[in-house]
């Protein structure tokens, strides 16, 4: 992803949506689909956005001849596993409340990596439905807890801004540990 929002989702026999990741700007969508006859979930632009496509070929010259790019690449699927590993802890053991809170503290370190935030802000261009098929609850529950948050001045979401007023509970409130995205990865020797 060079600009804009997409998200990896599955739709389940039943009609529903999961959403599984968002990608942004720097995200790999999948570097391994290659390898694999076909993928077993699709991947969506969210706004208006430019990706490239590598050509199988042509993405394995690069790791085979350019140490860095293939050690780049496999740390990005590392942080994928860990983000996968991340949510699906919130889908199974975290509260409503909880998941919320992870998932904006987890989009907005995404994002201040990236330098696309603005102090305690960040475009979040997510409607309410697509953070309830991410989090696995319905828009009404979603709506419910956002304004419990919003009523105790933690967070809002505001005409596709995320602003956080208190970081320290939202975290709190997660149980957010930024571990799972590697952003302190050693470097090699």
């Amino acid at each position: 992803m060079l600009e804009g929002w997409a998200c990896r989702y599955k739709i389940l026999p039943n009609g529903t949506r999961q959403i599984l990741a968002f990608l942004m700007p720097g995200d790999a969508c999948d570097l391994h689909v290659g390898l694999l006859a076909e993928m077993d979930h699709s991947i969506q632009t969210l706004i208006p956005s430019d990706v490239v496509t590598i050509e199988k070929a042509e993405m394995e010259a690069m790791m085979d001849n350019h140490r860095g790019v293939a050690r780049a690449m496999y740390t990005a699927q590392l942080v994928d596993a860990g983000t996968m590993r991340a949510w699906i802890t919130s889908m199974g053991r975290r509260t409503s409340a909880e998941r919320v809170a992870h998932l904006m503290c987890d989009l907005y370190l995404r994002a201040n990596n990236i330098c696309q935030t603005n102090n305690s802000e960040i475009s979040l261009p997510l409607s309410q439905i697509l953070l309830a098929d991410a989090l696995g609850m319905t828009p009404v529950h979603l709506n419910r807890i956002l304004k419990e948050f919003r009523q105790q001045e933690i967070m809002r979401l505001e005409r596709g801004q995320l602003i956080i007023m208190d970081p320290i509970n939202l975290a709190k409130i997660a149980g957010f540990d930024e571990n799972y995205l590697h952003r302190r990865m050693r470097r090699p020797h």
